[in-house]
C-alpha cells in the first residue's frame, strides 16, 4: 500500500509541475514556487483535498502564473448540407418525409434539396402560420433536379411542397 501511495504522489507531483510548465515562460524547477510543489506533494499524500488542489491550479491560471493559450475552436463546417426528397414522398400515407426532416447548419451554409421521388416537387418557404413567403422558393423539381439556397441569418426556416402540402421540413441555422 505504501508503494502505491508513493507512486501516486510522484505522479501527482509530475502532473502539477507539468501544468505549471505549460505557461508561456518555460518554467524550470527553480521557477516553480515552493508552495505549488508543496501543495502537489500534500495532494499526493492525501493531506489536502482534490478541491484544494484544483483551487490552487485555478488560482495559478487566474493570476496568469499558468498561461493557457486561448485556442479558438473551429466552427463546424457542414460537409453534406443536403435535403433529399425520397421516393414515395408524394403519397399521403407513405413515410417518405424529407431526409433529414430538420437540417441543422451554421450561418452561411448553402443547402441543396434533391428530388429523388418519381414525381415533381417544389420547395416553398413558409412563415409560422404556414403561408408561403418569398425567402426561398423553387420551380417544380423533376426527378434528379436540385434546388439551392444559402442561409445568411440565424433562425428556424420552415418549408413545404405546395404539390404535397402534408410534407413539411425545417432548416435550423445557428
Amino acid at each position: 500500500m505504501k508503494r502505491s501511495s508513493k507512486t501516486m504522489t510522484i505522479l501527482i507531483l509530475v502532473f502539477a509541475v507539468s501544468i505549471v510548465s505549460l505557461s508561456v515562460n518555460v518554467a524550470s524547477a527553480q521557477a516553480v514556487p515552493e508552495w505549488v510543489k508543496n501543495t502537489a506533494l500534500w495532494y499526493g499524500e492525501g493531506i489536502v483535498s482534490e478541491g484544494e488542489f484544483l483551487n490552487m491550479i485555478k488560482f495559478l491560471i487566474e493570476n496568469e502564473v499558468i498561461v493557457i493559450d486561448n485556442i479558438k475552436e473551429p466552427t463546424p463546417q457542414v460537409v453534406d448540407a443536403q435535403v433529399v426528397i425520397p421516393n414515395g414522398n408524394f403519397d399521403v400515407t407513405g413515410a417518405g418525409f424529407y431526409s433529414p426532416l430538420n437540417l441543422e447548419v451554421p450561418i452561411g451554409t448553402t443547402v441543396t434539396w434533391v428530388n429523388d421521388d418519381s414525381v415533381p416537387h417544389n420547395i416553398q418557404s413558409i412563415d409560422v402560420s404556414g403561408k408561403v413567403i418569398q425567402l426561398f422558393n423553387s420551380p417544380p423539381l423533376n426527378t434528379g433536379d436540385r434546388f439551392e439556397h444559402t442561409f445568411e441569418e440565424e433562425g428556424v426556416y420552415k418549408y413545404y411542397c405546395s404539390f404535397h402540402p402534408w410534407r413539411v421540413g425545417l432548416v435550423t441555422v445557428s
